[in-house]
């Protein structure tokens, strides 16, 4: 019995592990959404050949993360983000971000920036689009 969600493609046994976590309808929310789309993620260009088309999504642009010797409460990708920007309003969504992040984005970015912080457990949920949505509504 189908309930209107397409069935992921099959994964290779070896494939990593948190794959399956993935929902292949995010892709169609994603590229609804009225922004540019890149990864900023530890899988770096690798989320273009194994994420991308579990989610039926173009490759998109890589956020290159030089090495950090980041030490303290800020995230390691807090700084990169707010350069990779170069002062264009962004959205960063991610299961780690601390008010540290957003205290630092909103002092060393002059332009609007939505820091949005998901639950690990649950991944991207109707709550975080509508987040999301709204706030590149307001932003347009």
């Amino acid at each position: 019995m189908s309930h209107g969600h397409r069935q992921a493609p099959a994964l290779p046994a070896d494939a990593h592990p948190l794959l399956h976590k993935v929902n292949p309808e995010h892709g169609r929310r994603l590229k609804a959404l009225p922004c540019d789309l890149a990864w900023a993620t530890t899988w770096m260009s690798d989320a273009n050949d194994m994420l991308a088309p579990l989610l039926g999504l173009q490759p998109l642009p890589v956020v290159d993360w030089p090495d950090s010797d980041e030490v303290g409460v800020l995230h390691w990708k807090t700084r990169g983000l707010v350069e990779w920007a170069q002062g264009r309003p962004f959205v960063w969504v991610d299961d780690e971000i601390s008010y540290a992040d957003q205290e630092w984005v909103s002092t060393h970015h002059q332009a609007p920036a939505l820091l949005h912080r998901v639950d690990p457990r649950r991944g991207l949920t109707e709550r975080d689009f509508a987040v999301i949505e709204s706030w590149l509504m307001q932003t347009r």
